[in-house]
C-alpha cells in the first residue's frame, strides 16, 4: 500500500508547488476580531515627507461607477462586483498620509439636523439669561479642495490559464484567473472650480485554485476514489483600498511637483519616495510610432517631455 500511494503523493507536492500558483492553506477556525487590513503600500503612504501645512480637503461621494454586478450561473445577481464602501477608504487614506484635514461632507445633511437640534434645544429649555453665557455653535469648516472620482471600470478575465497531468487514475491541476479594477481621483479647486491635478491607478484581483483526485483500484474489488481541492480569491475590497491608497499617494506626489503644494523641507524633494515615483512614471509614459503602436523601446521621461 506505500508503494501505491508514492506516486500520488509525489504528484500532490508537485501540484502546489507548481511556479505561480502555490498557495497558502488556510485557516479554518473562528478568530477574534483583529485590526483594519494594512495593504503593501500603505507603509509607504504614511512615510511621505511632512506638508508645510495641511490642506482642508471634501470628499462628497467617491462611488462605484461601474454598474456592474456579480455573475450568477443561473439567477440574477443585485450583488454590486465592487464595494460600495469607496469613499470611507478614501477618507482612511486621506488621514493616514498626514497631508489632509478632512472634513465632513458624506453626511452632511445628518451634521446639520445635529447643528439644527442643538440650536431648538437651547432655544426650548434655556432661559433668556442662560442663553448670553452659552457659547455659539462656530461655523463649519469650509474646504480648499474637492476630491472627486471613482472606480470607473472591473475587467474580470482578462488572464486565464492552467496546468494539468493525469496518469493511471491519478492526477490534479492548478488554475489561475486575473481580473484588474481602476480609479480616477481628481482634485478640484473650491475658489474657482479648476481640475487642478488627476491621476489613475489600477489594481490586479488573482485568484488561483489547485485540486488533486485518484480514481485507481489499488487491488482487486477495492477501488480508491479521492478528491481535494483549494482555492484563493484576493478580497475585491482589499484591492480597491490598495488602488485608492496609490491614487492618494501618486496625487501627493503630483501636487509637490506641480507646485500645487509645498512640502515642510524643500529639501526633501530629492526624497526616496519622490525619486521611486519619477522612475515609476518614467516606466509607464511611452512614445507612439506613425502607427498608432508602442514603441517599448522608447521610454520618455517627464523631464524630456517638457523639454
Amino acid at each position: 500500500m506505500m508503494k501505491s500511494l508514492t506516486l500520488p503523493c509525489l504528484l500532490v507536492v508537485g501540484i502546489f508547488l507548481f511556479p505561480g500558483c502555490a498557495v497558502q492553506m488556510a485557516k479554518f477556525a473562528t478568530e477574534q476580531a483583529t485590526m483594519g487590513y494594512t495593504t503593501a503600500l500603505h507603509k509607504a503612504l504614511i512615510s511621505l515627507p511632512a506638508p508645510e501645512q495641511k490642506i482642508p480637503v471634501a470628499v462628497y461621494k467617491f462611488r462605484d461607477q461601474t454598474g456592474q454586478y456579480k455573475p450568477h450561473p443561473t439567477a440574477a445577481s443585485f450583488s454590486t462586483s465592487v464595494t460600495q464602501g469607496a469613499t470611507s477608504m478614501l477618507i482612511k487614506a486621506l488621514e493616514d498620509s498626514g497631508w489632509f484635514v478632512v472634513i465632513e461632507r458624506e453626511s452632511l445633511p445628518n451634521l446639520l439636523t445635529e447643528r439644527k437640534i442643538v440650536r431648538q434645544t437651547r432655544e426650548g429649555f434655556l432661559k433668556e439669561d442662560q442663553k448670553n453665557n452659552v457659547d455659539p455653535l462656530p461655523p463649519l469648516m469650509y474646504a480648499a479642495i474637492m476630491l472627486e472620482g471613482g472606480i470607473i471600470s472591473y475587467d474580470t478575465n482578462l488572464i486565464t490559464g492552467g496546468f494539468g497531468a493525469k496518469y493511471f487514475g491519478v492526477g490534479g491541476s492548478a488554475q489561475i484567473r486575473s481580473d484588474q479594477l481602476s480609479i480616477y481621483l481628481r482634485a478640484v479647486s473650491i475658489k474657482n472650480g479648476l481640475v487642478l491635478k488627476t491621476v489613475s491607478t489600477s489594481k490586479t484581483i488573482l485568484s488561483r485554485e489547485v485540486d488533486f483526485g485518484i480514481f485507481r483500484f489499488v487491488s482487486y474489488k477495492h477501488l480508491l476514489e479521492v478528491e481535494a481541492g483549494l482555492s484563493t480569491n484576493e478580497p475585491t475590497q482589499m484591492c480597491v483600498l490598495e488602488a485608492t491608497e496609490k491614487a492618494v499617494y501618486d496625487l501627493i506626489i503630483e501636487g509637490i511637483l506641480s507646485g500645487l503644494w509645498r512640502l515642510k523641507n524643500p529639501e526633501e524633494i530629492q526624497s526616496p519616495a519622490i525619486q521611486q515615483y519619477l522612475k515609476e512614471k518614467e516606466e509607464v509614459e511611452v512614445r507612439f510610432d506613425e502607427k498608432g503602436e508602442v514603441r517599448k523601446s522608447d521610454i520618455v521621461s517627464k523631464r524630456n517631455s517638457k523639454e
